[in-house]
C-alpha cells in the first residue's frame, strides 16, 4: 500500500521550557555591542530588560531597528540576535497578554521590521540579512530542539521574511526545504504550536468560540503561511516544465510540459511538501480554511498523471500523487481513471492467460439484466462475481434488445437501477421534503432483504465511479464523509434534516423556564415504517428530565441516533459494498466534497467550454456551415434543453467533474447530404 505522507500532530499546549545557547553565527557584531536592549514595539510598552538573559540579549522590535543609525548598525544588531535561535525567539514580543497565549510573537511588528529594512537599508545589509539567516537555520538544524524550547517562535519570525523562499546557499540549493527539514525534526508538540501561530491573527481573542471557529483574520493568517510553501511548489514546479519542454524541443518528440515528482528535486520539493501536509493535517482537524486553498495549480497543470501513479504504487514510489491535497479534483478524477484502465488492462491480460489453460473466461463483466427485474438480476450476478471479476470493463445487456454497450448502455443501466433503489418501494431511502436529500429510513432492525439491497447499492456506486459513469443521485455530504471514514457532526443535520436540526439549534437559545415548559426527557420517538417507536438516548432517558445543563448531551446524542445508530447496519452494508469495488483505489484520498463531485458530477453547463474542446471528424470542421448553425442554436438553449441535449448525445444528463471540457464531444459527418435528423453513438 502506497505511503501518503500526512499527519495528525497531538495538540499540546503545556508550558515551554527554554534551551541554553550553544551556538554562533557567521556573522556577528562587536562583543561590547553585546549589551541588552529592551527595545519598545510600537504598541508603547516600556524598555524591560531580559532576567534570564546571563549574557545580555538584544530583543528587536521594529521600533528599535527603526531607531538605529543606518544599514551597518542594524547588521551589528541582527548579528547578535541571528546568532542564537533562542535570542531570536525572544525578539519581537508579544505586547497585548490577551494574545500572548495565541502567538507569543507580535506578528505584525515582524512585517514592519522586514518592511522598514527593505525600504531603508542598503542591498549589502539585505544581504547580510540572508547570511545571518542561513546560519540561523543552519545552527537549528545541527541544534535540535531537545528541551521543548521556544524554538518555534524563531522559525515563525524567519518564516515571515518575504524574500524566504528566494534565499539559496552559494551552490543555488534554496533555503526553505532545510528550514522545513527542521520543521519536521520538531516533537509533535513544537509542530503543533507552529500550526497553532499559523491559525492566529492578530486580533482581539474571542473565548466564547469553539475550536473550529475562525475568524475571517484567521482564514487569512493561515493562507498566508500557506502560500509561502505553496509558492516554492509552484516555482519548482514551472522551472521543471521549462526544462521539460526545452529538451523535448532539441529532439523530434513533441513539446511536452508534463512532469514528475522524482524529476524535479525529488527530496527538497518532498520536504516543502510534507510542510504543507502538517498544515492540511491540523486545517482538517480545525477546520481553517477551504480544503482548495492547497490546491496547487501549477501542479495540476503540469504533473504527468501517467507516470506518477505507477510510482505511487510502487512501495518506495516518489509521486505527487503522496500528497493529495496539491491536487484539484479534476486530477485525482484522472488518476481514478488511470488506476481503473491499468486494472481494467491486467485483468483482460490475465483473462487470455487463464483463457489458454483452463477454457473459455470472458475479459469483461458482463451483466445481463431484464428491465422489469433491474435490481433482482443485478445483486444475483454480482453476488456471484468475484472480486477480480469485479474489476474487469463493465458491459451491460438488456435481455431480448440488441446493441453493443459503447458506454450509452451502461450509462441508461445506471440511471434505471439508481431510480428503482432510491424509490419508495424498496423502503431503503427517504428524501427529506425540504432538502430533498435521501438518507436511511431509521431501522434498528432491517431485515436481510434490504440490507442485500443496501449492499447492492453501495457496489453500483463504487462500480459507477470504476466505470467513469456519473449518477442522478441526491446523497448528503455527510453520506461521503462517512465514506471516507470521517465522523458526523451536528451540522451534518442540516441537509438531513434541516426542520430537525432547526428545533435542535432553539433548544441552545431556550432559557430554563423555556425548557422546563417542554417537559422533553432524554427518549425520543421516530418512525420504523409506519408505527413510531421510542428510544432511550441515554440509559434510564424516559425518567431524564432535558435542562439548560443536559441540553448539549442531550443534541449530542440525538444527533448520534440520526445519523449513526439508527442506521449503523444499513450504512455498515452500504461501505462493504462501496468498498468492494473502491476500497483501495485513490477515491480514499479524496475529500467529501471531491467525492461527491466525482460521483454526481458538477452543475456548471459551460456549453462555451464544449464547443472549445469539440473534435470534429468526417470531413466536418469548426469553420464548416452546418457546424457554425449548430452551435448557433445550442447558444441559445436554456439549461432544460442543454441537459437534454447532453442526455441524448452522452446518456447522461450530468456534467463530468472538471466541467463539459472534460467531455470526449466529437461531431462526425454520417454520409451524404439527406433528411435524417441527427443521430448519437454512445
Amino acid at each position: 500500500t502506497p505511503r501518503l505522507l500526512d499527519e495528525t500532530p497531538a495538540i499540546d499546549t503545556k508550558p515551554l521550557g527554554k534551551r541554553k545557547a550553544k551556538s554562533t553565527a557567521a556573522l556577528h557584531a562587536n562583543s561590547a555591542e553585546g549589551r541588552h536592549v529592551g527595545a519598545p514595539s510600537d504598541s508603547g510598552a516600556d524598555d524591560t530588560e531580559d532576567a534570564d538573559s546571563g549574557q545580555g540579549d538584544v530583543i528587536l522590535t521594529s521600533r528599535y531597528i527603526g531607531e538605529l543609525a543606518g544599514g551597518q548598525e542594524i547588521v551589528a544588531k541582527l548579528g547578535l540576535v541571528f546568532s542564537d535561535p533562542c535570542t531570536l525567539a525572544r525578539s519581537f514580543p508579544q505586547p497585548n497578554p490577551d494574545l500572548v497565549a495565541r502567538c507569543p510573537v507580535d506578528v505584525e511588528d515582524v512585517r514592519r521590521a522586514y518592511n522598514y529594512m527593505k525600504d531603508n537599508t542598503p542591498d549589502k545589509a539585505m544581504h547580510d540579512l540572508q547570511l545571518l539567516t542561513i546560519s540561523a537555520v543552519a545552527m537549528m538544524s545541527l541544534d535540535p530542539c531537545d528541551e521543548h524550547d521556544n524554538q518555534m517562535n524563531a522559525v515563525l519570525i524567519i518564516l515571515l521574511n518575504p524574500s524566504i523562499a528566494e534565499y539559496a546557499h552559494d551552490d543555488g540549493t534554496y533555503l526553505l526545504p532545510e528550514l522545513c527539514s527542521v520543521i519536521l525534526n520538531q516533537p509533535s508538540e513544537q509542530k503543533s504550536l507552529l500550526m497553532r501561530y499559523f491559525a492566529a491573527a492578530d486580533s482581539s481573542p474571542q473565548d466564547n468560540r469553539s475550536s473550529r471557529d475562525h475568524t475571517e483574520n484567521d482564514c487569512m493568517s493561515f493562507t498566508q503561511y500557506v502560500n509561502i510553501f505553496q509558492s516554492f511548489v509552484t516555482r519548482e514546479t514551472n522551472r521543471a516544465a521549462r526544462n521539460t519542454a526545452s529538451q523535448s524541443s532539441s529532439t523530434s518528440e513533441p513539446a511536452s510540459k508534463k512532469v514528475c515528482l522524482h524529476s524535479l528535486g525529488g527530496c527538497s520539493l518532498s520536504l516543502v511538501a510534507q510542510c504543507l501536509a502538517l498544515m492540511n493535517s491540523y486545517n482538517n482537524t480545525h477546520g481553517i480554511v477551504s480544503h482548495s486553498v492547497f490546491y496547487n495549480d501549477s501542479v495540476n497543470e503540469h504533473i504527468d498523471t501517467k507516470e506518477e501513479v505507477p510510482r505511487f504504487r510502487m512501495p518506495k514510489g516518489v509521486s505527487f500523487c503522496s500528497y493529495p491535497f496539491l491536487l484539484s479534483p479534476t486530477t485525482k478524477s484522472e488518476i481514478i481513471r488511470i488506476e481503473s484502465m491499468i486494472h481494467m488492462r491486467t485483468e483482460l491480460q490475465d483473462s487470455f492467460f487463464r483463457a489458454m489453460f483452463s477454457g473459455v473466461t470472458c475479459p469483461y463483466l458482463v451483466l445481463e439484466v431484464r428491465r422489469d427485474s433491474l435490481v433482482r438480476d443485478t445483486l444475483y450476478q454480482l453476488d456471484l462475481k468475484m472480486s477480480q471479476d469485479l474489476r474487469k470493463q463493465l458491459k451491460v445487456r438488456f435481455v431480448g434488445e440488441e446493441g453493443v454497450d459503447e458506454g450509452g448502455v451502461q450509462k441508461e443501466f445506471f440511471q434505471l437501477i439508481v431510480r428503482d433503489v432510491f424509490s419508495s418501494k424498496y423502503g431503503i431511502f427517504k428524501a427529506n421534503s425540504e432538502s430533498q436529500y435521501y438518507w436511511f429510513l431509521s431501522q434498528t432492525s432491517p431485515s436481510k432483504d434490504m440490507l442485500e439491497e443496501i449492499w447492492l447499492t453501495g457496489q453500483l456506486i463504487g462500480l459507477a465511479v470504476y466505470n467513469g459513469v456519473i449518477l442522478d443521485i441526491h446523497l448528503p455530504p455527510v453520506m461521503y464523509k462517512k465514506l471516507l471514514g470521517m465522523s458526523a457532526t451536528t451540522e451534518d443535520l442540516r441537509e438531513i434534516d434541516p426542520e430537525l436540526y432547526h428545533g435542535l439549534s432553539q433548544l441552545r437559545r431556550m432559557s430554563d423556564d423555556e425548557l422546563s415548559f417542554l417537559e422533553r426527557t432524554f427518549e425520543i420517538e421516530y418512525d420504523d415504517l409506519g408505527p413510531l417507536r421510542s428510544h432511550e438516548l441515554i440509559p434510564d432517558g424516559a425518567n431524564t428530565v432535558l435542562t439548560a445543563e443536559n441540553r448539549e448531551l442531550f443534541i449530542e446524542k440525538y444527533v448520534d441516533f440520526i445519523l449513526d445508530k439508527s442506521c449503523a447496519k444499513q450504512f455498515a452494508e452500504f461501505k462493504t459494498g462501496f468498498d468492494r469495488i473502491c476500497g483501495s483505489s485513490y477515491v480514499r484520498y479524496m475529500q467529501p466534497q471531491e467525492l461527491e463531485l466525482l460521483v454526481c458530477g458538477c452543475s456548471d453547463l459551460d456549453f462555451g467550454a464544449l464547443e472549445s474542446s469539440t473534435v470534429y471528424d468526417g470531413g466536418y470542421s469548426r469553420s464548416t456551415s452546418v457546424i457554425e448553425y449548430f452551435w448557433q442554436v445550442v447558444g441559445g438553449f436554456g439549461d432544460e434543453l442543454k441537459r437534454k441535449l447532453l442526455f441524448f448525445a452522452t446518456s447522461s444528463d450530468r456534467v463530468p467533474i472538471g466541467g463539459l471540457s472534460k467531455l470526449q464531444f466529437v461531431i462526425a459527418k454520417n454520409g451524404g447530404d439527406s433528411d435524417r435528423l441527427p443521430t448519437s453513438h454512445t
